[in-house]
């Protein structure tokens, strides 16, 4: 990995950064990061997404940051010879809209669940995206300004859970490195105020469905619910002692919204999700935290549906802990 190559890549081309769809911090800022050392390096790019950004906290990061990001459809000017880099997610994920440009890089801490050829690939796993970044300015010595070390510090924080899930040593690393740069204020601001009135209804519905399976806690929200918040009520269920693996999904217009959490060392959720979710749809993440999708022409919602899911998820975690 020598991420000055990837500078020399992209030199002459209209480039885009393209976050996974529904983007979390830990995305917004590493794209954010990247977009900083690349114009470091005399390159422009601009960062992408599709889909939508619901959450308060995650869209704080806009007005606190500084960052611009581009929905999907007001790119109309992209062509087929357009660079895009991936960050935070793959081609071919299902997190990942195929826009018409050439994904000519990945930089992503997930599993590869199906492979691809890129001009430029940094596949590694880590707790969060933005350690890989930052590990780009640390070694080539790039200069880096106080609010993109802030916006990388919060990434890295808010991906490991405050460091107790999926950390590596480079993520430690790295925050120790951003952090001593970082503009505190900013990171701080970032922890105030990010609770909506709707985030309440979301947690009164997960503990008023609430069922627990052999430690595995399931919950329903069967309303539309952003992915992030989805993933944080997912914690907040594993957090209950009677719980070490919680898989929580949200009925939502496009589909089911699934996101899983374990504390059992023996499940990898990402196949895991991806196993129970064939049938119907499609998933994948890290070792312990996962999502996964069933898009609504593929189900019709119904409590014998829903049974029949769960027990494919409970197949699955049970065969896992077995082997």
């Amino acid at each position: 990995m020598d991420p000055l190559k990837l500078a020399g890549l992209l030199k002459g081309h209209k480039n885009y950064i393209q976050t996974h769809n529904y983007p979390d911090p830990d995305a917004i800022a590493s794209a954010f990061g990247l977009q900083h050392f690349l114009k470091q390096h005399g390159v422009e790019a601009q960062i992408c997404y599709d889909g939508s950004i619901d959450n308060l906290s995650t869209k704080k990061m806009f007005t606190v940051f500084g960052i611009h990001l581009l929905p999907a459809e007001q790119v109309t000017d992209m062509q087929k010879e357009d660079y895009i880099v991936t960050v935070d997610s793959q081609k071919y994920n299902a997190n990942l809209t195929d826009l018409i440009g050439d994904e000519a890089a990945c930089i992503d801490h997930h599993p590869t669940f199906i492979p691809c050829e890129y001009r430029y690939s940094d596949i590694r796993l880590a707790g969060a995206c933005s350690s890989l970044i930052a590990e780009y300015f640390y070694k080539t010595d790039t200069p880096m300004n106080p609010t993109v070390a802030a916006a990388l510090a919060y990434g890295i924080k808010i991906d490991t859970a405050d460091f107790i899930r999926g950390t590596t040593q480079l993520d430690i690393d790295m925050f120790a490195y951003v952090y001593k740069q970082a503009d505190k204020d900013k990171i701080t601001t970032m922890y105030r105020n990010t609770l909506e009135l709707r985030d309440l209804q979301a947690y009164g519905a997960a503990i008023d469905n609430i069922h627990v399976r052999n430690g595995v806690g399931f919950a329903c929200i069967p309303f539309d619910c952003p992915d992030a918040l989805i993933a944080i009520i997912s914690d907040f269920i594993l957090a209950l002692n009677v719980v070490d693996v919680s898989v929580i999904y949200a009925v939502r217009r496009d589909g089911i919204k699934f996101s899983v959490r374990s504390e059992r060392k023996e499940l990898e959720c990402g196949k895991m999700i991806a196993a129970a979710l064939k049938q119907y749809g499609n998933g994948g993440g890290h070792q312990a935290m996962a999502g996964g999708f069933i898009p609504k022409e593929n189900v019709c919602w119904s409590v014998q549906m829903q049974e029949q899911i769960e027990r494919e998820f409970m197949y699955q975690i049970e065969t896992m802990s077995k082997e």
